[in-house]
């Protein structure tokens, strides 16, 4: 197996671009092909069904598509809002804002509403990854269409994609990362380090505003990586020559993003509504040891029953590559190095540590085997408590692993395609060992249920005739990220042009957690806290004078102008019971008025 295959076409190969040209249209139509899989179960009806297991994070996604091109459209700021939790507000710059989607999309979200366009920019999410990638390994590090098919194939749908593609707009992103690989790479004999440089800020504030924390571990990875393939000695002197050029281009990077982050950055550190750390426990949200070696759910092999619950939700299963895939990539790893030469070993060498680091960070402050704690510290103990470090999720580092196993798969395949094995034994255990590895891994349609329908009363805009311009509205239960009706409501509002009310709490980070860290929405009040015992439970909770006191108390703090309560409630964790919610507020605030298909309160102001 060579390093790379002959620089010379065969006398009857059609040209190099040709050959491109036809792989490019057929791995793009293969991408938009299993990008349309995965979310066929949405695309059966965009606005009438829900992904399953995190219809709270599509609603929350939608709401930031329809607030943002709202801001845009009516001057208002994109990064910091009141239409949420009233009346202090929610910081969107420490939150996922996907503010350069709301924008670009705007005239999309006006056309067809927010959750058609959180469909679309999925699937293109999904698709662009592959093809992003695809496009980096055949135009930069392989020569084989093939190879570069193969490993941009398989990042773009590895498991922790399709687990994300349960409606995760920013982490399903990934075309940026072989992007900002590209144009940091483009550093290094840069002619032009003040453009070059430029593009990469640029580069480095859309990423930032479509997705932080990935852009981060990019920028993690990108670095250990570097570092290690710098001390190689076989790269050593190269490094040297080339780094007063690529420090050049930084420099411009920095300062570029500098300037265009420089609100943003100002509101993630020191704006209101801030907090430091997450709101996530990191030892929960660690991955799990076993892990790596498991199937995913949602994959063929899922299907087949082979799935397990390592993950702490489906959202989550970061790494779940399956024992056969791993054998493949050290497979692939020791075949490369035996037949490099110092400078392939020095990048291979990179890419091994770097996978190396970030799959033991990924196990968190504690590591877990097969569901079990064990007492031994890891290094993410150390590095956790740093800032920024502090808000990372760090099963997520293990994202960065699926890249470095792509990319050793595309140099293997061209090793093979270029000097393929005398023995006929020898390339039936590659080409098997490639299916027994790939096969299982291929995506299965994620799981989507048939969502409430937004009452007639938002639809037909009866709400305005309750509700004060701008004033408040609030649906029982109170918005959070386990009934996410306000905001779905709300976010049909703004893209449909009619008008502005608020709501008090809603799904988003804000501070209040222990020790001064995030946490998921307000702090619980009585009024809500009451209503959501109800629709939990089924049971009229125990209603006392003083009861009645604070949620009054509550009303004026929030300054609501109007409770309601549709026929159909969204619960994203469990069934809600809209009958014992009805019966409670009523207990509290005195019979409803009956007003097209919601049940409504009017609250008395002052």
């Amino acid at each position: 197996m060579p390093t790379s295959p002959s620089l010379a076409p065969s006398p009857a190969s059609p040209p190099r671009v040709v050959r491109h040209r036809r792989a490019d249209l057929i791995v793009a139509l293969v991408a938009l092909a299993l990008a349309g899989w995965v979310a066929s179960g949405l695309w059966r009806d965009p606005n009438g069904r829900a992904i399953t297991v995190n219809s709270s994070d599509q609603a929350l996604f939608e709401w930031l598509l329809a607030f943002g091109g709202h801001a845009v459209t009516h001057g208002d700021n994109p990064l910091f809002t009141y239409l949420v939790n009233v009346p202090d507000g929610v910081n969107l710059a420490v939150n996922t804002s996907i503010t350069v989607y709301a924008v670009v999309f705007a005239p999309l979200t006006y056309l067809i509403g927010p959750p058609a366009t959180f469909l679309v920019i999925l699937t293109l999410n999904l698709a662009a990854t592959a093809l992003a990638w695809y496009w980096l390994l055949s135009r930069h590090l392989v020569r084989s269409p093939l190879a570069a098919a193969v490993g941009g194939l398989f990042i773009g749908f590895s498991p922790g994609m399709v687990s994300h593609a349960n409606a995760h707009l920013n982490w399903t992103a990934g075309w940026l990362v072989p992007l900002l690989i590209w144009r940091t790479f483009a550093l290094r004999r840069s002619r032009h380090p003040l453009r070059d440089g430029a593009i990469l800020g640029v580069l480095v504030a859309v990423a930032f505003s479509i997705a932080a924390e990935g852009l981060f571990f990019t920028a993690l990875a990108l670095g250990v990586f570097v570092a290690v393939w710098a001390l190689h000695p076989a790269r050593r002197a190269e490094a040297r020559a080339v780094l007063p050029t690529f420090l050049r281009g930084l420099g411009v990077t920095a300062v570029v993003a500098g300037v265009l982050l420089a609100y943003p950055l100002w509101l993630h550190f020191a704006g209101p509504q801030r907090f430091h750390g997450t709101g996530f426990d990191a030892v929960i949200h660690s991955e799990d040891v076993v892990a790596y070696g498991a199937y995913p759910r949602r994959s063929l092999a899922g299907e087949a029953g082979l799935g397990t619950q390592l993950a702490p939700n489906p959202t989550e299963e970061n790494s779940f590559f399956g024992i056969p895939l791993l054998l493949l990539a050290v497979a692939c790893f020791v075949a490369l190095w035996r037949r490099a030469d110092a400078g392939r070993r020095a990048t291979l060498w990179a890419l091994g540590v770097t996978a190396a680091v970030f799959t033991v960070l990924s196990f968190g402050p504690v590591a877990k085997v097969d569901g079990r704690r064990v007492d031994l510290p890891m290094p993410f103990d150390l590095l956790g408590h740093l800032p920024v470090v502090n808000a990372a999720l760090p099963a997520r580092l293990a994202l960065i692993v699926a890249p470095v196993i792509g990319v050793l798969l595309a140099y293997a395949v061209e090793a093979l395609r270029a000097d393929p094995p005398r023995d006929r034994r020898t390339r039936l255990a590659w080409r098997a060992g490639f299916a027994l590895a790939l096969l299982p891994l291929v995506p299965t349609p994620l799981l989507t249920i048939e969502r409430e329908p937004i009452p007639r009363f938002i639809t037909a805009g009866t709400w305005r005739e309750y509700v004060s311009p701008g004033g408040v509205l609030t649906p029982v239960p109170l918005t959070l990220d386990v009934y996410p009706d306000g905001q779905r409501w709300q976010a049909y509002a703004l893209a449909h042009r009619q008008g502005e009310f608020a709501i008090p709490s809603g799904f988003f980070l804000g501070p209040g957690g222990p020790d001064g860290r995030g946490r998921i929405g307000p702090t619980p009040r009585p009024f809500g806290a009451l209503v959501d015992q109800a629709g939990r439970s089924g049971l009229v909770p125990i209603i006392t004078e003083g009861s009645i006191q604070e949620v009054r108390a509550d009303l004026r703090h929030w300054r609501i102008e109007t409770v309601v309560l549709a026929d159909e409630v969204h619960g994203a964790k469990w069934p809600v019971d809209e009958e014992a919610i009805r019966r409670t507020v009523t207990a509290l605030l005195g019979p409803p008025e009956r007003v097209d298909d919601v049940w409504l309160w009017r609250v008395p102001q002052g």
